[in-house]
């Protein structure tokens, strides 16, 4: 049989293993750069599924692997080169993660974006567990008020699962709880999901703002974009289940009706010209539920528009 073209040879990247060939470090203690790119495998997973998404921070990097000697050219998603001069992204590496360690995990996931953010530099997370994101708002209590804005299928505001208060089902519930989110819009709920009713009027309640999968089909992505203040600190939590099975196999839940990559890119753009991204995490990308590696082409890409957006904000802050 004969073997398949190495195509990445073809791009002169064969040899990349780091974050679109980005320069490495070892952690984020003393971090000095302008973004750093976290890998974070493992939070709090549930005991009955254990690390389910923890192959994801080397699947996405190795899904955009092929453009990673184009750096320098002309990028359609953010209207020029990915990285501006002189901006320094880093890719710090994964953090260690064990299923039977769920505290140590967050406390590490938790340090590690604190770490950067008092380096004033933004933080990429790559999931990983659907649960990352609850020690990455908690590291923003000393770096608030911040505006959450969750893309997801689910809405996460169960109060547990399986005995479990910090798992999956429960981001936005905990998040709530935090003093320092004054806001939490979620965008792309869809289908038959793991919300009771009662957690949906606690979110409303709350004063969460819903714009459905369905809503965005039917009307845009706007609705969203101005739902962000003007001026927001915004972390983005991106679930990749918000988006179409069609784009985005590689999840534990597939549901009909989901976003679409144009949809998804029209929204980043617009809450990075109405505020500020402060840190991007994506989560639930499952490499073994992925097909021909659509789905870590399509995250690996979303994550590297966000690194551009990001990039262009942190050289307009140093050059203000």
């Amino acid at each position: 049989m004969t073997a398949p073209p190495d195509l990445d040879a073809l791009f002169g990247s064969a040899d990349v293993t780091s974050f679109l060939g980005l320069p490495t470090c070892e952690g984020t203690e003393n971090f000095s750069g302008d973004i750093a790119i976290i890998g974070a495998p493992c939070a709090t997973p549930y005991r009955s599924v254990g690390a389910y998404c923890a192959e994801g921070p080397d699947a996405i990097r190795a899904g955009v692997r092929a453009f990673a000697a184009n750096l320098s050219h002309h990028d359609f998603e953010t209207g020029g080169p990915l990285l501006p001069p002189a901006i320094n992204a880093i890719d710090c590496g994964n953090l260690t993660g064990d299923p039977a360690t769920p505290a140590e995990n967050r406390d590490r996931i938790r340090g590690a974006v604190s770490q950067v953010l008092d380096a004033s530099a933004v933080p990429i997370i790559l999931g990983g567990d659907d649960s990352i994101p609850i020690p990455v708002f908690e590291a923003f209590a000393t770096h608030g008020p911040v505006t959450i804005l969750q893309i997801d299928a689910h809405v996460d505001w169960r109060d547990s699962h399986e005995d479990e208060r910090l798992g999956l089902s429960s981001t936005m519930r905990r998040a709530s709880e935090m003093p320092h989110v004054e806001r939490i819009i979620q965008v792309g709920q869809r289908g038959l999901g793991s919300a009771r009713p009662s957690d949906v009027a606690d979110a409303i309640g709350w004063g969460v703002t819903f714009i459905s999968a369905e809503q965005v089909a039917r009307t845009g992505i706007d609705a969203a974009i101005t739902a962000i203040p003007e001026g927001a600190n915004v972390i983005i939590s991106f679930d990749c289940d918000a988006l179409d099975p069609s784009i985005m196999p590689a999840v534990i839940g597939r549901a009909p009706g989901g976003l679409h990559y144009w949809g998804l890119v029209a929204l980043l753009r617009g809450v990075a010209a109405r505020g500020r991204i402060a840190a991007f995490n994506i989560v639930e990308f499952m490499p073994a539920r992925d097909i021909d590696g659509l789905g870590a082409l399509v995250a690996g890409r979303s994550v590297a528009t966000a690194l551009g957006l990001m990039a262009r904000q942190q050289a307009s802050s140093r050059n203000a």
